[in-house]
């Protein structure tokens, strides 16, 4: 009782102290008059210029040229940034960090059995203002967070406790046994089960879609295959979790890699594919068919080179190397957009790069550019087709209405991407918590 004691006086006071932070670097005002320079309309994915935004508490009140500015309004003056909507990223573990020396199930085990669930709730507060800092104001959380470890972080974001994106969480993803524990032992088998719910038969995936929804997840996360390990879902299992969770109004994100994964989970009709490293073209006309979106999980040379360098792999691939070694991920995002397969931005960057978690997360929009997406479609997987995904109206766009999530960046970003890295702005829900002269 005493170590439990002292456990949760330890988080109170990281959490108040975090709190006298957030007090300090995040601003809240009844109006704001935000003049853009360049504005980034998502819907019809076109820039133009010179945009007057009111927000009125939380939402966009007004977006036009020319407005007058409300009496007693805080005026903005962002004529020489572009202004997007809040970015998405549909796929982060806040609440995990891998070292890139180290091995999935050493590494998830040492997550479960020395770091803790409240130790990596405490850290994944900090990783989640990165995120915010990035221009990052909404994140989907696919897992690998302990037994709902991500709702509590959740909680914590949408009452103020921390700053942190707003959190669809998707708390244990379900998966067959073993989870991602390769090498696991039988006897220890009960170590996966407190990072994944392990289902076993159409019944229990059901259940354990009832026991997600009822502890606080939004969403849910399936492993239609459980790569490295070699085993999959049954499609009668994965049909009864898309049953369930469709029926409680919840969306079905499925790991897969393989294109029988992917096949398999289109068929049971999930709502996006995350990775699908290996889609043929006969799939992603299914996909197309059946509108389940791609989200694929890629990174840039500047991302993959750091990985190799941290990861001490001898010698370090060439930048022409790693293009090359990309290029079958480039090819499938070309063909998924011939296809007409939607993509939805989502980085998985869960992997320790010393740098901050969410600025290496944002280097997923530079992996499409190199893939050869254009900078208005790169913007629109990463606000719109985001939101529709998450299936929230609010978000993604910057219309009267929508939430108040507007970040902007140095200069014109219709001509030159970079400049995605230049955050000058960021409210989330109507609050700054970033404004730089």
């Amino acid at each position: 009782m005493r170590k439990t004691t002292a456990v949760l006086v330890l988080i109170f006071l990281f959490l108040f102290s975090h709190s006298s932070t957030a007090i300090q670097t995040a601003t809240s005002f009844q109006t704001v008059f935000i003049r853009a320079g360049q504005f980034f309309d998502s819907e019809k994915g076109l820039f133009f210029s010179n945009r007057d935004i009111i927000v009125k508490g939380n939402v966009i009140e007004v977006v036009g040229e020319n407005l007058p500015i409300p009496e007693g309004a805080q005026v903005i003056d962002l004529k020489q940034s572009t202004v997007i909507p809040g970015l998405i990223d549909a796929h982060t573990h806040l609440l995990y960090l891998e070292n890139p020396s180290g091995t999935l199930s050493s590494e998830n085990i040492k997550a479960l059995t020395i770091e803790g669930t409240p130790l990596r709730a405490l850290r994944g507060s900090s990783r989640a203002r990165t995120f915010l800092m990035a221009g990052i104001t909404t994140v989907r959380d696919l897992g690998n967070s302990g037994r709902f470890g991500d709702v509590a972080l959740r909680t914590a974001i949408d009452e103020g406790t921390v700053d942190g994106p707003r959190m669809y969480v998707s708390g244990p993803g379900l998966s067959s046994e073993g989870g991602q524990f390769p090498g696991l032992q039988f006897n220890y088998r009960a170590i996966a089960e407190e990072e994944y719910r392990v289902v076993r038969g159409a019944t229990d995936a059901s259940i354990a879609v009832r026991e997600n929804a009822t502890y606080g997840a939004n969403l849910i996360k399936i492993y239609s295959n459980n790569t490295p390990n070699r085993t999959l879902l049954s499609l009668e299992e994965m049909k009864a979790i898309v049953q369930e969770a469709h029926l409680l109004g919840m969306k079905v994100a499925a790991h897969a890699t393989s294109d029988l994964a992917v096949l398999r989970a289109v068929e049971a009709g999930v709502d996006s594919i995350e990775h699908g490293y290996e889609i043929s073209d006969t799939t992603l006309k299914l996909m197309k068919e059946k509108g389940t979106v791609l989200v694929p999980t890629d990174g840039d040379v500047k991302i993959l080179k750091r990985y190799f360098e941290k990861a001490k792999i001898i010698p370090v691939p060439t930048e022409q190397d790693i293009l090359k070694f990309s290029s079958p991920s480039h090819s499938r995002i070309q063909r998924a957009i011939k296809a007409g397969v939607t993509i939805v931005a989502g980085s998985d960057m869960y992997i320790d790069l010393d740098m901050p978690q969410g600025e290496a997360a944002k280097r997923v929009l530079f992996a499409y550019r190199e893939a050869g997406m254009e900078i208005p479609h790169i913007l629109q997987s990463a606000t719109i087709n985001a939101a529709r995904l998450i299936g929230e109206q609010k978000l993604g766009m910057i219309k009267p209405g929508s939430f108040a999530d507007i970040v902007a960046v140095e200069g014109n970003l219709a001509e030159d991407f970079n400049k995605i890295e230049k955050v000058k702005f960021v409210m989330k829900n109507g609050t700054i918590y970033l404004r730089n002269q």
